[in-house]
């Protein structure tokens, strides 16, 4: 245990005796150590970014806008459906986006990322071109819920498990201009979608959009690749049970889950919820823009401090800020004013939940399942990412429409995750509240 409390533990997560789960892995191809420190920079390294910048942007910023067909379904093309039963349709979205990754990223450790980018990238844009010929409730939950989001799931995972390999000192930075591809996406497609709808109808609409990700998605086909090449072999009893013999990645894992639960109801909701308080649509149709983009600077900001702090400090320090917000602010908010407020900061503080995920696994993890523990942490997260909304739905429908009970539920499990995530912290440095990790 002392070494867990040490000095140099702390400063560089990497110096850590690697487990002895990691010791079949080591040899030619899979051991990081026999190619040299990861260079932190440099063209092919900034390449890489910029393909997981366009991989963020066609994922979680696909993702971040459901709020927008949240809304439209519900006053529009299923309007003969509950609330509750259209929120499936998200909620199988990040389900399905989470659920894929152990088995995405064991893919991915094994057989590197180039051709789980391209096979992604063709579900995510057929999900979307079957979504737009889709007229019944169940063609939209198969092609939108189901394929587009595995296909997004497959893209996502070989995106943020092949950065490490390439940055080390700067990957807090890495990953936070990585990740701002999720929150600029989130701000457009939001706007594109809502005026796309209006003005050439819901069909091609989804076709226009396909195609911009199509465009997206040929660019991380060609710039995300692994600076490590891969190095098939079995994975042993013994090391897949590694990480539930380490308590860091348990406390991890849990709080992840109970995060999720507390980061998405407030981009499902944020729209219908001001429309109910009075808010014109066509106002509240820019919520989820503005949202993400007080997530831009939540995105930045937290990787480059996450460098100069610590990922885990950083990381509590703002997602504490997120469930205060929810509690503090939008409980009470009822003008316009105060729900464009909190949808701003909302999205400024819950920022490092897409900045600095993976950083933290890669923080405590050794290098060669880097990609099976973030598989997890998703894996864990999809049961609460596929009960959301639902129950989100759930509580509303017995208060009876008031949204205090659902934003409390939000709230409460924001805290209580991100208290998890700093338990991890703690439990790497001990007690030492300055300590940079």
């Amino acid at each position: 245990m002392a070494s867990d409390h040490s000095t140099t533990d702390i400063a560089d997560p990497d110096a850590q005796p690697a487990p002895e789960s990691q010791k079949e892995f080591d040899g030619k191809g899979g051991n990081p150590a026999s190619h040299g420190k990861a260079p932190d920079g440099g063209l092919a390294a900034w390449l890489m970014v910029l393909g997981g910048f366009c991989v963020m942007f066609s994922s979680f910023g696909w993702i971040n806008s459901i709020g927008t067909f949240q809304a439209f379904y519900q006053r529009d093309l299923l309007r003969e459906y509950s609330p509750s039963a259209i929120a499936w349709i998200p909620s199988l979205q990040i389900f399905f986006m989470y659920a894929m990754s152990p088995v995405v990223g064991r893919l991915q450790d094994q057989y590197g990322p180039r051709y789980l980018v391209i096979v992604g990238s063709f579900l995510h844009v057929f999900g979307l071109m079957m979504t737009s010929i889709s007229t019944k409730y169940y063609q939209i939950l198969l092609s939108q819920g189901v394929c587009s989001a595995i296909g997004v799931s497959v893209i996502f995972q070989p995106a943020v498990s092949s950065l490490p390999s390439w940055f080390d000192k700067k990957r807090g930075a890495a990953y936070g201009l990585m990740s701002i591809g999720s929150s600029i996406g989130g701000i457009i497609f939001p706007i594109m979608m809502n005026r796309l709808i209006d003005e050439v109808g819901f069909g091609w609409a989804m076709r226009i959009a396909a195609f911009m990700i199509l465009f997206l998605l040929a660019i991380s086909c060609l710039t995300i690749r692994s600076r490590v090449p891969p190095s098939p072999r079995p994975l042993s009893r013994d090391a897949l049970a590694q990480p539930f013999r380490d308590v860091k990645m348990i406390l991890l894992t849990v709080g992840f889950v109970l995060l999720t639960f507390g980061v998405f109801i407030p981009i499902d909701y944020l729209v219908v919820e001001a429309i109910t308080e009075g808010m014109k649509p066509d106002l509240a149709q820019y919520l989820i823009a503005m949202l993400n983009a007080g997530s831009i600077f939540g995105r930045g900001s937290a990787g480059f401090l996450a460098d100069r702090f610590g990922t885990y400090n950083i990381f509590t320090l703002v997602c504490y800020l997120a469930g205060i917000l929810i509690l503090a602010l939008w409980i009470p908010a009822t003008s316009n004013a105060a729900i464009v407020v909190f949808a701003i900061l909302f999205g400024f503080s819950s920022g490092a939940y897409v900045a600095l995920s993976a950083a933290l696994v890669a923080a405590i993890s050794p290098f060669p399942q880097i990609g099976y523990r973030i598989g997890l942490i998703f894996l864990s997260s999809s049961v609460s990412g596929l009960t959301t909304n639902p129950i989100a739905g759930a509580i509303l429908d017995h208060d009876n429409g008031s949204y205090v009970g659902m934003k409390v539920f939000a709230g409460v499990l924001l805290i209580a995750g991100t208290t998890l995530v700093f338990g991890a912290r703690l439990y790497q440095t001990g007690p030492k509240l300055l300590a940079k990790f």
